[in-house]
């Protein structure tokens, strides 16, 4: 499996950058995980639209699927230009109705819900889900080829349920959007302290933090997490990666 970070920031992208999008690669087979804003400019360094295989959203808020629009586009004029491509599937969940039934963009792109309670399966992953604690429906992803594990938190407030659900993940891509000592939880996110705690109870091998804020030096939550978590720690940035067979 492999992982590139398409956008890390939270709310809005920073100049020259992109908010929530991650590319998800096992078997020849390409998923994009949350389509903010700018993702799709930046998903094109990586690879071409025509040749993603499915999106897959945590939740309805635009600084993650801002990009979904744009993507419609793309796919409609690839068709145009005879560009060979499937319709693409999006996963989303039925919780908002209005926003799910924006995914389908016909012939192009087909909105497919997600159900929580069950494994979903997506080409060579399977994705299975945990609610989480945000203002907007919002589901957390534990994703899995059979050989590797991700877990990715969405947006969330810390809430107990992460300790199991990410537990012995090969990569924990958790969100920061609040340094060590602030709260966060009415805003429904989590401080550089919370994941690492999580990363800790869990014994993940790699704890990304991501969804990240626009004060502050973000390189402190790096700092901050390595005071509670003693595995290894990263920041989120476009293009960093991760594979593991």
């Amino acid at each position: 499996m492999k992982v590139i970070v398409i956008g890390q920031w939270g709310g809005f992208p920073k100049v020259n950058g992109a908010s929530s999008g991650y590319l998800i690669e096992s078997k020849g087979f390409h998923l994009l995980v949350d389509c903010g804003s700018a993702v799709l400019s930046k998903l094109q360094q990586y690879i071409p639209a025509e040749k993603l295989d499915a999106v897959i959203l945590s939740h309805y808020h635009s600084d993650h699927i801002a990009d979904i629009g744009p993507l419609q586009h793309a796919r409609l004029v690839n068709r145009y230009m005879g560009i060979q491509q499937q319709k693409l599937p999006i996963y989303g969940h039925t919780l908002d109705k209005d926003e799910f039934a924006r995914l389908t963009h016909e012939p192009d792109t087909l909105g497919v819900e997600y159900r929580p309670s069950e494994v979903l399966e997506v080409g060579p992953f399977q994705i299975t889900f945990q609610r989480t604690s945000h203002p907007a429906p919002c589901f957390a992803m534990r994703i899995t080829d059979g050989s590797s594990t991700v877990v990715y938190t969405g947006d969330s407030a810390y809430i107990e349920e992460f300790k199991t659900f990410a537990e012995h993940a090969d990569l924990f891509i958790c969100e920061s959007n609040f340094y060590a000592g602030m709260d966060g939880s009415s805003a429904g996110h989590m401080s550089s302290s919370e994941a690492a705690t999580i990363a800790k109870e869990a014994k993940v091998q790699l704890l990304l933090l991501t969804h990240l804020p626009h004060f502050g030096n973000v390189q402190d939550l790096v700092l901050q997490a390595k005071e509670v978590f003693a595995g290894e720690v990263a920041l989120a940035e476009e293009g960093w990666s991760w594979e593991k067979y």
